[in-house]
């Protein structure tokens, strides 16, 4: 089954280039822990989701590049086609010369309607070119206006239009100390939208990554090149094929996994206005663990410890919160690799801090240039329930080793 990837804005489509040439990487490597026939299959498996292929033999990325502004479509388009083992559709790109100059509401409100058939047909398109589609991988930024306003913008078409496909947003949670004045606005505005129209977020947040270059990898100028090829390795190790508990004979088909809706039962839950938004959390409680091993050894791995009762919430039995995927077929370089993607409480408190500034700098009157374009400030208080509990969506955050 294949997955249509959207790339939005700056961020998203420098992220998109290093997590396709990583995936192109990683399936043409030799590696010696599997048989040939089962190296093969990997490799088909992973072209059939991330690549389509031209008569000349050059794979084709399954890929939509969005940007208000032409220069790094530019440079995108040109790097992957120097590379020379794959490149992007010639009709798959959208730039106007013209940015959203870091304004959500200028990039949701103004350039998603103007721009709206354009970019809605282009990806039309390439989910036709799929023979067995299975959703869509959305890459964007929430410190922006771009990645952020047209990301949501076109999330919220892709639910009307494809409301029965899977939609999974990669978004890059900001610095906390500010990559732009207005960027703890545009995170609100964009979640609280994702909250409506996504299946899953999948979070990356960028203090997080960049303390992995800086501590385990050693990176003295830490570049966004560095950044997003963490980034790429990670979202890697999770989409490449990997065998579930239920098969291990053959390559999963859905690369997108489990069922990532989570329903709580209707009885036993407080309800939301008799719960106390100060109170404190149990530290990392989760409602789903998928654990990813590849490599050397993984059938002897020890995953006993994630069904321990305590790290989930006292409605959910281990045995429906957690997964494990497995293959022998290892990542890139390494002998051997686990990763970790985890629906918990890990995010609530980056969250309150972004909450918590916004709420600040909006009862301060300052910056409220964003405020002009018919934005609705009650999704700050939408924001908070979303702190505490889930609706519809499931909110991950990665780990890796």
């Amino acid at each position: 089954m294949s997955i249509v990837t959207v790339q939005l804005g700056q961020c998203g489509n420098q992220i998109g280039f290093e997590v396709f040439d990583a995936l192109l990487s990683d399936s043409h490597s030799s590696q010696g822990l599997c048989c040939k026939r089962e190296n093969e299959a990997y490799q088909a498996s992973c072209k059939e989701r991330f690549f389509s292929e031209e008569e000349n033999g050059v794979p084709i990325a399954r890929a939509v590049l969005v940007d208000m502004e032409p220069k790094v479509i530019n440079q995108t388009l040109s790097k992957a086609a120097q590379s020379g083992r794959w490149k992007y559709g010639q009709h798959a790109c959208f730039c106007q010369k013209q940015g959203s100059g870091n304004n959500w509401a200028y990039g949701y409100s103004v350039h998603g309607p103007r721009h709206e058939e354009s970019i809605m047909d282009l990806i039309r398109k390439e989910v036709e070119k799929c023979d067995s589609f299975s959703g869509f991988f959305i890459i964007m930024s929430m410190a922006g206006g771009t990645g952020s306003g047209i990301g949501a913008f076109v999330t919220q078409n892709l639910q009307d239009q494809y409301s029965n496909s899977l939609k999974m947003n990669q978004i890059i949670w900001p610095y906390g100390t500010g990559e732009v004045i207005v960027q703890n606005y545009n995170s609100i505005l964009t979640l609280s939208h994702l909250y409506r129209s996504s299946d899953a977020l999948l979070v990356h947040e960028n203090d997080a990554v960049h303390k992995i270059c800086a501590k385990l990898m050693n990176i003295k100028q830490i570049s966004f090149s560095d950044i997003n090829q963490v980034l790429a390795h990670q979202l890697g190790s999770v989409f490449q094929p990997t065998y579930s508990a239920e098969s291990s004979f053959h390559y999963r088909r859905n690369p997108l996994g489990i069922d990532w809706h989570v329903r709580p039962p209707l009885s036993g839950l407080p309800s939301l206005g008799k719960m106390s938004l100060n109170k404190d959390l149990h530290f990392n409680t989760s409602i789903a663990n998928l654990v990813i091993l590849r490599g050397k050894d993984v059938q002897s791995a020890d995953v006993e410890g994630f069904k321990d009762p305590a790290l989930y919430t006292s409605w959910l039995e281990p045995v429906n919160a957690f997964n494990v995927w497995k293959t022998q077929r290892a990542f890139s370089k390494y002998e051997k690799s686990a990763v970790l993607v985890s629906n918990s409480q890990f995010l609530v408190k980056p969250l309150d801090m972004i909450v918590g500034k916004a709420w600040n700098m909006f009862a301060s009157n300052r910056s409220l240039a964003v405020a002009q374009a018919r934005v609705k400030w009650r999704d700050l208080g939408l924001l908070q329930h979303l702190a505490i509990w889930f609706k519809r969506f499931s909110c991950l955050s990665l780990l890796s080793s």
